[in-house]
């Protein structure tokens, strides 16, 4: 990883922050209400919500920590996805917890907080560590950025999602992409760090 990777990680968190503090203001409340009334209803982008079901993300991380497990054996990768999507999920659920933004007035809306969005965070959280540990086993520098613009575009698509439903504020999914990056940053951060892999 390299230095700009580490700003960046550290605006995201800042900038999150700032929502966190301002999304009641007329500002934040104008460009959600212009985000939703562009996006609402778009019925494809509302298809890749399935993506970022926790119970979908949660049976591929088993999968890949068995097979992380069987074919390396190595622990520390093992921690890694664990933080990275076990932790980071348990991060937004108690960030919902003790912000309390409720969500967007729909029929059939559910009970749970709205900020940050858990789709928005946690398929990004995914996404990231999938293509991390696939770059980790390819050699091609153009298959290396196709899995990673992939992962991003499908990222994105997720958290629209939210917004296509109704289910979240267009804030509420921003601030999840941005805490999901600093989160994925800091876990990485922490799985090379002794490591010899740096150019992975």
């Amino acid at each position: 990883m390299n230095k700009l990777q580490y700003v960046l990680a550290f605006c995201t968190f800042v900038v999150f922050c700032i929502l966190w503090m301002t999304y009641e203001t007329p500002f934040i409340q104008a460009f959600d209400r212009i985000t939703s009334d562009s996006l609402y209803g778009n019925k494809f982008i509302t298809m890749f919500h399935y993506l970022g079901e926790t119970k979908f993300i949660f049976a591929v991380t088993l999968i890949v920590l068995l097979i992380i497990w069987i074919r390396e054996q190595n622990y520390k990768l093992m921690v890694f996805v664990f933080l990275s999507v076990g932790v980071g999920y348990g991060l937004y659920q108690f960030l919902k917890r003790v912000i309390e933004r409720p969500r967007p007035e729909i029929v059939d809306q559910f009970s749970t907080f709205s900020f940050p969005s858990g789709h928005a965070m946690h398929g990004l959280l995914f996404l990231l560590t999938i293509a991390y540990l696939f770059n980790r086993t390819v050699t091609s520098k153009r298959a290396s950025i196709i899995v990673w613009i992939a992962a991003i575009l499908f990222a994105l698509l997720i958290g629209l999602s939210r917004i296509t439903e109704g289910r979240h504020f267009a804030s509420d999914v921003l601030a999840g992409w941005l805490l999901g990056y600093s989160w994925f940053v800091l876990c990485l951060w922490w799985y090379k760090r002794g490591n010899h892999d740096f150019s992975k």
